[in-house]
């Protein structure tokens, strides 16, 4: 498969067996979401061949692959989000009265899907738009099981979801299994993998590596067999003094989505956030930063009060923020990877009201090298770069711009081990120069191995803020669900 200046595919070969999972592993840009794209009939390989079921298979396009029994569930969310559940779960399947939709009886179909898979407080009538991204997720994983097909793609089903949500979406996997429905899992959760897989296929830069049996094989084999190299910890975290109060945030609060929180976070401080889904937690970072405007709350930089009205406002006071959905709201698909990781500081390359394009290239260059971006050129537009470099691009677009305090939601999501290294290293290497990191993240290991000090939520409210040494899965998880410890 060839794009714009990539060889994605290079002569790649997978087998999968019914009634097992199969994980698919590799860094970012290793060509898996390729792959499962041609599968799912969204790219056309420019050679190869599919054999389904024992019979070679063309497939032109989504409708081909849903009608031979193939389902996908996408890495990037795509959601109508004007429509409701229900409509955007059984799109295209539509019952019908003449030329009426029966919008009772999809409502009443997906009210019993989401029972049948334990997925709770989501009304099929509610609209896309005022669910979270986690719920989007669970709603993209609901939809994808309705087609009832034999062979069902997950690529980063839990980029999303919180460890509940996870062990939930394992008890469909393992159902999915018995009914011999084969899965083709895609993740760059470690555990994950040798939690449900059965086999394990790694790809490294468009070419196929190796499969194995689960059983047969370690975590540090499997990832020297993605990265070709070895990694060391990838909770790279460099002991720094908390110093004066960078961020305070004071009694912040917006009815229905959080209430009444308040923190400090110290420069040299890593300050996670956690909670499960729908807690709150993005939408009062969101609110710091002024794009969620809350109904009352304070915040101060260094000491000195803010005044908050937009994210610009939040910029100039030394904020910056990575949100959770790149796609959404963070890249600039048709841009190039230039211009996506200038653009929020681009008054530095100016000067007698010109841009200076060669420092502009010097620079993006330099962010290539230190965060290790795949990509052909600076000049690639970023829409044709995997989802982990999509977010590298992101996270150095934010460091351009040099913020006292650094919001990170979700900063390793969809991004591979060897990145997500790299990533932790440059958290912990911008506290220590006297920052201050808000890191909201789902992954407990990430949590518990990065952050100085964690505020737990739980439905809008603060439960508790622990101290490192106070931080457990257990502690956290019994937080998280609204118990007292």
């Amino acid at each position: 498969m060839k794009f714009p200046g990539v060889l994605a595919l290079d002569k790649v070969s997978l087998y999968v067996k019914a009634g097992t999972v199969h994980a698919l592993m590799g860094e970012n840009g290793a060509g898996k979401s390729t792959l499962m794209k041609i599968l799912f009939g969204i790219n056309k390989p420019n050679e190869g061949e599919i054999i389904f079921k024992g019979r070679k298979l063309e497939i032109n396009g989504i409708h081909d692959a849903l009608t031979n029994g193939i389902s996908m569930i996408q890495q990037e969310l795509s959601p109508i989000k004007e429509m409701t559940v229900a409509e955007n779960i059984f799109l295209g399947r539509e019952k019908m009265k003449g030329i009426l939709v029966k919008a009772k009886e999809i409502e009443k179909d997906t009210e019993k899907l989401l029972k049948e898979l334990n997925i709770e407080g989501i009304r099929p009538d509610q609209k896309m738009k005022e669910l979270s991204t986690a719920r989007m997720q669970l709603v993209e994983i609901a939809k994808a099981v309705s087609y009832n097909a034999d062979l069902l793609i997950m690529d980063e089903p839990t980029s999303a979801i919180t460890e509940r949500e996870v062990e939930h979406l394992f008890e469909i996997i393992k159902d999915l299994k018995k009914r011999g429905i084969a899965i083709i899992y895609i993740t760059h959760k470690m555990d994950e993998v040798f939690c449900i897989a059965d086999e394990v296929t790694v790809l490294r830069d468009g070419k196929f590596i190796d499969t194995k049996p689960i059983s047969k094989i370690t975590k540090n084999a499997l990832i020297e067999l993605m990265v070709g190299r070895e990694i060391g910890n990838i909770y790279v975290k460099t002991e720094s003094k908390p110093g004066d109060v960078m961020i305070s945030v004071r009694n912040f609060s917006k009815k229905g989505q959080f209430n009444n929180i308040n923190f400090d976070v110290r420069s040299g401080e890593i300050f996670g956030l956690a909670g499960l889904v729908g807690a709150g937690r993005s939408e009062a970072m969101m609110s710091v930063f002024g794009a969620n405007r809350p109904d009352t709350g304070e915040v101060f930089i260094k000491g000195k009060k803010i005044r908050v009205r937009s994210p610009k406002d939040a910029i100039k006071s030394g904020m910056a923020m990575l949100t959770e959905d790149r796609k959404a709201a963070g890249l600039f698909p048709m841009l190039d990877v230039k211009d996506n990781i200038v653009i929020a500081n681009l008054e530095a390359f100016v000067k007698l009201f010109l841009i200076q394009h060669k420092e502009i290239e010097k620079c993006c260059k330099c962010e290539i090298d230190k965060l290790s971006i795949k990509t052909p050129s600076i000049f690639q537009e970023v829409q044709f770069l995997s989802g982990g470099n999509q977010q590298k691009v992101l996270v150095s677009r934010w460091l351009q711009t040099s913020p006292d305090v650094l919001i990170m939601d979700e900063p390793t999501r969809g991004i591979d081990v060897g990145a997500k290294a790299e990533i932790h290293r440059l958290m912990s290497d911008f506290a220590a120069s006297g920052k201050a990191v808000i890191m909201i993240s789902s992954e407990l290991p990430e949590i518990i191995g990065m952050s100085d000090r964690v505020l737990v939520m739980h439905e809008g409210e603060q439960m508790a803020i622990l101290n490192r040494d106070e931080l457990s899965q257990e502690r956290i998880l019994a937080y998280a669900a609204g118990e007292k410890v």
